[in-house]
């Protein structure tokens, strides 16, 4: 015989059950996103808070897992790791994959964009060619991040073009390495997560960055001067596996291109924001920070010159063609 109390338990037993198959739990796509810089760098912050609005906008539907540090993949590694599906989104210096086509080396062309202004305008000129090249390798472009402008550090006294010569100098692109070889230095490619080592068992002893590289790198333990040159704007470019991206649904879709627009926003305002407190802290550390003399101002702009004519003759019509169109605006 069963009891009023056996019924109600059996009852709600079954109205549980018959809950869980009308209204399944949601399940939840994981996504990794391997960076290449510290955690507390802006570029990774960026990432983080970019992926915690996809989480949200999705409601738990898509989880991105950023890996700073260089933790998943080594830079160079990361937009190899989208193309082949090893990792679905991906963050890097898109600068260092010049050698596949000079559009990626663009915002590295010596003193053409030289402030956060110029940068952006360049970044609307050339945006359409880079984001075409990327789709022709089976990745998306989601947003692309400046970093502050570049100087060089060093670990003594540079007034003239002529005392770089011997140094060891760090590249990281095909712009560097070439800068290298036109000054007399030995140029030896390293990349950021790699440089705090190199610094500190002196396999390079000067480089060009920004002050976020040389304060993520703790640079002052082994350099003592900047020489705020502000040669060029670097970014960083965010994107997606195409095919990764397709097989989402669209309210998926809307929600990372909205997460991009925003994070893209973000990351500018960020590094506008702390190019200068980077500056503040080199100085804070004891390390020299100053504007480079007129002589050695003068040396960099005759190299960057012969750099900007090896671009273009690389980058053809279609390069100069930006060029023209960036300096109309």
């Amino acid at each position: 015989m069963i009891n009023r109390r056996t019924f109600s338990a059996a009852a709600l037993a079954f109205g549980v059950s018959a809950l869980a198959f009308a209204a399944p739990a949601v399940a939840q796509t994981k996504w990794n996103l391997p960076a290449a810089y510290p955690i507390d760098n802006p570029h990774s912050e960026n990432l983080i808070q970019f992926g915690k609005d996809v989480e949200a906008a999705t409601g738990g539907k898509l989880a991105i897992t950023v890996h700073p540090g260089a933790s998943l993949f080594k830079a160079p590694e990361i937009k190899r790791a989208v193309q082949s599906g090893q990792a679905q989104m991906g963050e890097v210096l898109i600068s260092i994959h010049e050698n596949e086509d000079p559009i990626f080396g663009i915002d590295v062309v010596p003193f053409l964009a030289a402030s956060f202004p110029e940068a952006k305008k360049l970044y609307a000129a050339s945006k359409a060619a880079v984001e075409k090249k990327l789709d022709s390798q089976g990745i998306k472009l989601l947003f692309m991040v400046p970093w502050a402008p570049q100087g060089v550090y060093t670990k003594k006294d540079i007034n003239t073009i002529d005392d770089m010569k011997g140094q060891k100098w760090r590249s990281y692109n095909v712009g560097t390495a070439r800068l290298g070889d036109l000054l007399g230095m030995q140029s030896v490619t390293i990349q950021a997560a790699e440089l705090p080592q190199a610094l500190a068992t002196g396999v390079v002893n000067s480089f060009m960055s920004s002050g976020g590289t040389g304060y993520d790198s703790k640079v002052w333990e082994s350099l003592t001067h900047f020489y705020d040159v502000q040669a060029w704007i670097p970014k960083n470019a965010t994107f997606v596996n195409k095919a990764a991206f397709a097989g989402l649904d669209k309210a998926t879709q809307d929600a990372i291109l909205k997460a991009s627009a925003t994070a893209e926003e973000r990351g500018w305002k960020m590094w506008q924001d702390k190019s200068g407190w980077y500056l503040d802290q080199l100085k804070a550390k004891g390390m020299k920070v100053q504007a480079p003399s007129a002589e050695l101002a003068a040396g960099f702009k005759k190299a960057g010159d012969t750099l900007t004519a090896d671009w273009l003759k690389k980058a053809g019509a279609d390069g100069q063609a930006i060029v023209d169109a960036y300096k109309k605006m």
